[in-house]
């Protein structure tokens, strides 16, 4: 056989590899499972900007864990769930993943913390074959998936995408309210330009021109120059790609100028806890959501127990962040469930592609992935901040 021929023999070969289903070549880990244990990993910001996500996510984890365990494992393993903090910071969450890929030989990281965190830190996942599986962020590279990179399969995302549900809050403000002179102020880092993006596609789809787009850093504190020339610039409707802080101390700032303006939040302004400590400063707030959330004094069945539950484990009310961390594990328990008792990796990740659907208890959109879609629902609902409280507006928006 000549040299030539068999050269191009051999890149005949590697172009057939190359156009192989991602399901041929993508490695996915069996460390962490025994005869008796599932091992799974997050980190959660714990000590840092956020920590009010990171506590209660930690919390509402631990707690499944705990309710899994004690009704005797799935098919028989029990899950050990280790969580180690990153403060909110990409480098820590790199550390952290290494630890627990390296030492500590998780199966699967689940509800790790953060766009920016998330980010930094998944491919010491992907590498290791390790399954990434929903991290709280929704930012669009925690589903989209490149079938030239097998490898990003892994990654599988259960919570509201920040484009969509922006955008499908965006359109439903401006066609029932009439604005015309849309604003954005959004966090500096992954999770805020993914906010940035669904709020300029929307825009751009209605015909309209922001009146301004103002950034922060993340963890600064003093928004008075963002709002001054928000003020100034005549916005009718400010989008907030904040978090609890800055959702609080933006709107508090426009209070302090006597500004009049609609406040609306992306997704993570949707918590407890922006009403309880923003107070009269950010009611009438509307905010995009996945499902309503729970109050002690309303709410029913399985719901109620649940959250009597959570006071009694962790002598604190429960809040969105807390179901979001529950919802994480227990999903993961459903498609274990699912995968079998002979469980591995690869059985692991048929059953999430399998378009089996998994209901919680909270009346969320159901969860259910496929071979080609790893983002579980973009279903949205708006709610807004009345007398205290987060009152449903409108659900089932798509933009």
């Amino acid at each position: 056989m000549s040299k030539s021929f068999k050269a191009l023999g051999l890149a005949v070969s590697a172009l057939a590899l190359t156009h192989l289903p991602a399901s041929a070549q993508t490695k996915v880990t069996n460390e962490g499972i025994s005869a008796s244990e599932i091992v799974i990993g997050t980190h959660q910001d714990l000590s840092g900007p956020i920590k009010m996500w990171g506590v209660p996510v930690s919390n509402g984890m631990k707690m499944a864990v705990e309710e899994i365990n004690t009704a005797g494992g799935i098919n028989g393993r029990k899950i050990k769930l280790i969580i180690e903090d990153s403060g909110y910071d990409p480098k820590r969450a790199v550390l952290a993943s290494q630890k627990m890929v390296e030492r500590d030989k998780i199966f699967a990281m689940v509800g790790p913390m953060g766009s920016p965190t998330v980010l930094a830190s998944q491919d010491i996942l992907f590498d290791a074959g390790v399954l990434q599986l929903f991290p709280l962020s929704a930012a669009e590279f925690t589903y989209k998936f490149d079938p030239a990179k097998p490898q990003e399969r892994l990654k599988f995302s259960n919570l509201l995408p920040y484009v969509e549900s922006t955008r499908a809050v965006v359109k439903f403000m401006v066609e029932a309210k009439n604005f015309k002179k849309p604003c954005i102020m959004y966090q500096d880092d992954e999770y805020g330009k993914n906010v940035l993006d669904g709020f300029n596609q929307q825009v751009a789809a209605m015909k309209l021109t922001p009146a301004s787009i103002t950034s922060y850093k993340r963890g600064v504190s003093d928004f008075s120059a963002q709002i001054a020339k928000m003020k100034s610039d005549g916005c009718d409707v400010v989008v907030l790609g904040t978090v609890i802080r800055e959702t609080i101390g933006a709107m508090g700032e426009a209070k302090k100028l006597g500004w009049d303006v609609t406040f609306l939040g992306a997704t993570p302004t949707n918590v407890l806890e922006v009403p309880t400590l923003g107070k009269e400063a950010v009611e009438g707030l509307y905010a995009a959501a996945a499902f309503e959330i729970p109050y002690e004094d309303t709410a029913k069945g399985k719901v109620k127990d649940w959250l009597a539950n959570y006071k009694k484990m962790f002598s604190a009310d429960a809040n969105t962040q807390a179901i979001i961390g529950y919802n994480s594990v227990v999903t993961f328990a459903h498609f274990v469930n699912k995968a079998g008792k002979d469980l591995t990796g690869q059985k692991l990740l048929d059953a999430l592609e399998s378009g089996d659907k998994f209901m919680d208890i909270f009346n969320s959109p159901p969860t259910i992935f496929s071979k080609t879609n790893h983002l579980a629902s973009t279903v949205t609902q708006i709610q807004q901040i009345k007398n205290g409280r987060w009152v449903l507006v409108k659900e089932g928006l798509m933009f």
